[in-house]
């Protein structure tokens, strides 16, 4: 058994030295790496790190796009002895000198456009020495499954960026765990394009390793839906914020094409409500779905959603359309992968049973506990943190939910984000903000707001590359909010809401770089407009 992430890649490559490893984009087509070839490259970037004074868990800083270089670097930082500590590219300066100072980062490897922000010594992603010297096998041989291999910097809604200190032994867990599952095989063609800075893309990144799966790597977001379209991948890890663009586009297509177009697409809908209707469901399937399907490549097996909550509106449509998503759970601070919903299996509005070997409870007040080998082994320099989120070896999530009758666990919302109005009563916004979300295909982000005040308002921002010229922008919210407000319980109901004259981005700072509203920073930056709606 393995006892490092490059010991998990010496086994790869012994195994299957010859089958297809990572798949990357040219500036004229597709290219391939044999494990063959991924190892060589890794151990000529191991020595040469080795060189360049990576050992004992020095820390080597990551600040780039994910690629396939990204991937042979983090394997050859961890081969040589050191520790990756990963870097969001669109981190701004200030940030990027708190992660750098704070992991005691030796060496930053970062895009050649990106390198200004840093104020260290800096090599590229592709970065390979012309000579090596040294014996590669005794480097991996030394490492040990209790040493720190990764340090992620939360993105956090809230805060100062904390460093989860992250073990080789806690991936060679989730690797294990997710080569039990089988949800990834030789067989697939799975397309990775999330920011390997965040555990979600990490995870993956173990899961390649101990499965052997053919990977495409893209971190381009603009062309997503270009690649879905010239790899037909079968497996695809996304945050739901990239289901929710397709729901959307889908939508304000058919409503903008109306006629016999948007009657057909309204029928299939409800058709695929009704399994009974066998030979409906066939012609709507046709019809409609197939082309759905189309757009997504054709062969997609199952998207695995993680990261944040999936809207249940969202989900039953991509069901309807005969498309899978596999919902899932965890935190960095989990290693990522605690949850997910198993193929042939899959419950929507829930996240799944627990990963074999990680345990879960409910405690009294509700929140979910987590405990296993994926555990971290606590924030860097915070004892006093950490000491609050591990307690008698459970993880504390700050997320609130319950089990159902097969085990699969259902999260209802933050701890910490719940609303309670003044009279008293508890609000849980990403449901609500879901549903409004659900009602126009030309809505951006959603913020509901109401802690502490008599009733509930909402931020919203429009998507400027769906909507439509001329769109009355409050009317189509007005619209959105109404329907959501008649399913919802008096209290939680939106009462009055404001238009934003832009969306929320990573880039200002209201987004974190997994597509998570930054809530605090947006609250007070609209404080301003909050006020008004109860003036």
């Amino acid at each position: 058994m393995a006892r490092s992430i490059p010991d998990l890649l010496r086994e790869r490559v012994r195994e299957t030295p010859d089958a297809e490893a990572l798949r990357y984009r040219t500036a004229t087509a597709w290219t391939s790496l044999t494990w063959a070839e991924v190892g060589e490259h890794v151990r000529r970037r191991a020595l040469g790190f080795r060189e360049l004074g990576v050992r004992d868990e020095a820390r080597v800083a990551i600040m780039a796009t994910t690629s396939a270089d990204w991937i042979l670097t983090d394997l050859a930082v961890l081969a040589a002895g050191g520790v990756t500590t990963t870097i969001y590219p669109s981190s701004t300066p200030e940030v990027v000198a708190h992660i750098v100072r704070d992991s005691e980062s030796v060496l930053v490897v970062a895009d050649p456009e990106l390198a200004g922000k840093v104020d260290a010594k800096v090599v590229t992603p592709d970065w390979e020495p012309d000579e090596v010297d040294g014996d590669y096998d005794a480097m991996v041989d030394e490492l040990t499954p209790d040493r720190l291999a990764t340090l992620i910097y939360t993105s956090g809604t809230t805060g100062t960026p904390k460093g989860v200190e992250l073990t080789h032994d806690n991936w060679l867990y989730t690797a294990e765990a997710i080569r039990e599952l089988g949800v990834l095989t030789p067989d697939e063609l799975h397309f990775l394009w999330l920011p390997m800075s965040h555990a979600f893309g990490k995870v993956l990144q173990v899961g390649m390793l101990a499965t052997g799966v053919p990977t495409a790597v893209d971190g381009d977001v603009d062309r997503i839906a270009a690649n879905l379209l010239e790899l037909r991948p079968t497996v695809v890890a996304a945050a739901p914020r990239i289901f929710e663009k397709i729901h959307q586009r889908v939508v304000a297509s058919m409503r903008e094409a109306g006629g016999v177009k948007a009657k057909l697409f309204d029928w299939a809908l409800v058709v695929a409500e009704h399994p009974e209707w066998t030979v409906r469901r066939r012609i709507a399937d046709k019809l409609v779905f197939s082309k759905l399907r189309d757009r997504v490549g054709g062969r997609i097996k199952y998207f695995v959603s993680g990261s944040a909550p999936l809207s249940r509106p969202v989900g039953e449509f991509f069901d309807r359309a005969g498309i899978t998503i596999l919902e899932g759970y965890g935190l960095t601070e989990s290693s990522a992968a605690s949850f997910v919903n198993r193929p042939g299996a899959n419950k929507l509005g829930t996240v799944g049973e627990p990963l074999p070997g990680t345990e879960v409870r409910i405690a009294d007040d509700g929140e979910v506990l987590i405990g296993g080998r994926g555990i971290m082994r606590g924030y860097r320099g915070l004892p006093e943190e950490t000491a609050a989120t591990l307690r008698d070896g459970w993880l504390h999530t700050g997320d609130i939910g319950e089990l159902d009758e097969a085990g699969r666990l259902r999260i209802t919302d933050r701890k910490k984000e719940l609303i309670k109005t003044s009279g008293g009563k508890y609000v849980a916004p990403q449901a609500v903000e879901g549903l409004v979300k659900a009602g126009s295909p030309y809505i951006g982000n959603v913020l509901v707001h109401g802690d502490g005040r008599n009733y509930c308002v909402a931020l919203v921002t429009i998507d400027a590359d769906l909507a439509p010229a001329g769109l009355d922008a409050e009317a189509e919210v007005g619209r959105a909010v109404e329907a959501a407000n008649r399913k919802l319980a008096r209290h939680e109901t939106i009462k009055k809401f404001a238009v934003l004259p832009e969306d929320f981005s990573v880039d200002d700072g209201t987004l974190t770089a997994s597509l998570k509203m930054r809530r605090k920073e947006i609250e007070s930056r609209y404080q301003d407009v909050l006020d008004g709606l109860y003036s």
